[in-house]
């Protein structure tokens, strides 16, 4: 069993040494601030599953339950704030010329701890987009009307998320590639590694030469191929790389 202590000494000489670094968080860094997760045990929300409502054919059938789930999120979201793991990330930013910041997660958290170089890879639930003419907007009001409409065409809203089913937006993802391309160190943060393309994303950063380090509370499917893995919370460790 590897020595936690030892291994976030080794990451800290990596982090202040690396001028370029990027890391990838997932829903555990979100989860040490209250954030469910949806998957597993305490995915459910009323009678439904998480996944069976964040599709764009839900959204059609149904969008005032849609919508219900979503201003449910938005309203726990809006009692909620980032955790010492967002605040430590957000002042490596400062100290680190290129510093870039990939999430899976879609609560803004990052942003309100202060990190300003973040890639949304899922979207933000508290911007919104038109199903008639495609116009974005930040809308941060708690609730939202049941069904919320276009103040520019009159269509439906619907949340500005990358729902199961859907592509990914190509350029965030090309800006993430880019990132991982071009960093001397990765940190992987609360992500069990199972959902592509953000999964491999650690690894192609390996490949094209950067140290990767994985910090989650459980082992993941990755655990044993990047150069350094440390079990635990991401709010108690990343502090420490400080």
């Amino acid at each position: 069993m590897s020595d936690v202590s030892a291994d976030i000494g080794k990451l800290r000489e990596k982090l202040w040494q690396a001028k370029r670094v990027t890391v990838l968080t997932g829903a555990g860094i979100s989860a040490e601030s209250g954030v469910p997760t949806f998957r597993g045990e305490g995915g459910l929300w009323k009678q439904y599953r998480a996944v069976d409502l964040a599709t764009p054919e839900a959204f059609f059938r149904n969008p005032k339950l849609v919508w219900e789930f979503y201003n449910w999120r938005r309203e726990m979201l809006d009692l909620l704030g980032p955790n010492p793991g967002h605040y430590a990330l957000a002042e490596m930013e400062q100290r680190i010329s290129r510093f870039t910041l990939i999430t899976q997660n879609i609560d803004d958290l990052h942003r309100r701890a202060g990190s300003r170089n973040v890639i949304e890879l899922h979207g933000n639930i508290w911007w919104v987009r038109c199903t008639g003419c495609g116009a974005l907007n930040e809308d941060r009001r708690v609730p939202l009307p049941a069904l919320p409409e276009c103040k520019s065409c009159g269509a439906l809203l619907r949340p500005n998320v990358v729902w199961f089913g859907e592509n990914l937006d190509p350029a965030v993802l090309d800006e993430a590639y880019e990132a991982l391309s071009n960093c001397d160190l990765m940190m992987v943060i609360g992500t069990s590694g199972t959902v592509q393309p953000a999964a491999s994303m650690g690894l192609q950063a390996k490949t094209a030469g950067a140290a990767v380090v994985e910090i989650n509370l459980e082992p993941t499917p990755y655990s044993g191929i990047y150069h350094i893995s440390i079990a635990g919370k991401s709010g108690q460790i990343l502090p420490q790389l400080l």
